[in-house]
């Protein structure tokens, strides 16, 4: 558990496989192997989102088992653990034996090394996201993951690199941006890009809500122990809200649009939350986010208890205005449209779609640079929040900002002051 790690040493290795079959051609090896066609699937991160994972995985398809755990800490593997194999549906899809539970800073590379498993969840705090994203390639694993998947450019940097290697070994990868698996928003997707909206002139995204879970420091804990189990709190960890929660409703509008926006222009603070519990992050923000063809979207976000909540996206067109969120979905104008359809789980579907593509039942997927570049939006408005400068892509996808600690030990670890727009410099 005190194994000394660090994101830039990590080792750039793996060859490529060829591309021809319609099954994967990792599966198709691990399966030749165990003489079934089994998915065996292993758990990196074993907190609420990646039990929840874990089950979804279950549910997705009749093939899919869960087999190996992997966690920080040993109390947290436990109760997920704990979770699955209480299941009703646990029988014969969720085996894991102790040898199969790993704990500990260099918990993933010993998942990763049990070559018999066939895709991975990696649902630890997002600042570990490069590394584990990475090293699973690398392993040849396909690859379930939670958004954001980077919470700084050079992680940006790493996970688009990652997914180029991906692409060429034919690794399915598909991320924890449901909204791209839901049914409503497919279909008002479709509509959008068939032109029942016109050309899109403006858009707004929110996710305004208010406060979240906060784990308390007790004696025992180490600084980066309590950063690691508080890490909604601490930027490289979480990428602050706008990132690890937002970027949902910004992942919408660069769908809408075709890509990412070319600059943000922000402003953010830290009105309510300013206890040392809160660690170093925001508690609002405002993006004004600008495209290519001079289209904006004002992007908000809060987390401040006793204010108006609001989670949605609306786009507007020269022919009409849309919005959506989960499960909902209408467009205004020259053509009327209301979603009315059968919407079932995007967290279950997003496991099915990846499941459909390692096995060749459906078109292949590999999401990561696509969600790399919506996670480098939320990024770059968070960045022109902290120093109160507008902020290009170029800027952002170039900038040399890496939150990542030295090194990953129990021990010592600063908090980063909080930001002060005018006085924070641009990196």
């Amino acid at each position: 558990m005190t194994t000394k790690l660090n994101r830039r040493d990590v080792v750039k290795a793996g060859a490529a496989i060829g591309v021809g079959s319609l099954i994967s051609p990792a599966f198709a090896a691990s399966a030749a192997r165990r003489a079934d066609e089994t998915i065996r699937v292993g758990v990196i991160g074993c907190g609420g989102r990646g039990t929840g994972a874990a089950a979804n995985a279950i549910e997705a398809h009749p093939s899919t088992k869960i087999v190996a755990l992997a966690d920080l800490f040993e109390d947290r593997l436990n109760g997920s653990r704990k979770y699955l194999e209480d299941r009703e549906d646990a029988s014969q899809r969720v085996s894991i034996d102790d040898a199969h539970c790993f704990t500990g800073f260099d918990a993933y590379k010993k998942l990763l090394a049990e070559n018999d498993i066939d895709y991975v969840v990696l649902a630890t705090p997002p600042g570990f996201r490069p590394l584990h994203f990475q090293a699973a390639i690398d392993a040849g694993k396909h690859v379930f993951m939670e958004k954001p998947v980077a919470v700084d450019p050079a992680g940006v940097r790493m996970v688009i690199e990652a997914a180029e290697k991906a692409q060429a070994q034919k690794l399915s990868v598909v991320a924890g941006t449901q909204r791209r698996h839901e049914t409503s928003y497919l279909a008002l997707m479709e509509r959008v890009q068939n032109g029942e909206l016109g050309d899109i002139v403006g858009a707004q995204c929110y996710w305004n809500q208010g406060g979240l879970w906060v784990h308390d420091r007790k004696p025992e804990y180490s600084d980066m122990e309590w950063q690691c189990r508080n890490w909604l709190y601490f930027c490289w960890l979480s990428g602050d809200h706008i990132c690890e929660q937002h970027i949902h409703n910004i992942d919408v509008v660069n769908w809408a649009k075709g890509g990412p926006p070319v600059k943000a222009m922000g402003m953010g603070g830290r009105q309510v939350r300013t206890a040392e519990k809160y660690g170093n992050i925001f508690d609002h923000f405002a993006i004004e986010f600008e495209y290519a063809d001079g289209s904006s979207c004002m992007s908000m976000c809060r987390q401040i208890d006793g204010c108006a909540g609001r989670v949605e996206e609306v786009l507007r067109g020269t022919k009409g205005t849309s919005v959506s969120r989960p499960g909902f979905a209408v467009i205004e104008g020259k053509n009327n449209w209301r979603f009315d359809a059968e919407n079932p789980s995007p967290y279950m579907l997003e496991h099915k779609n990846l499941v459909a593509s390692i096995r060749g039942d459906g078109a292949y997927l590999n999401e990561a640079k696509r969600v790399a570049e919506s996670t480098l939006t939320a990024v770059m408005g968070r960045m022109s929040a902290y120093t109160g400068k507008q902020v290009t892509w170029e800027q952002a996808m170039n900038s040399s900002l890496d939150l990542s600690p030295a090194s990953y030990e129990f021990g010592d670890l600063a908090v980063n002051p909080v930001p002060s727009p005018g006085s924070t410099p641009l990196v």
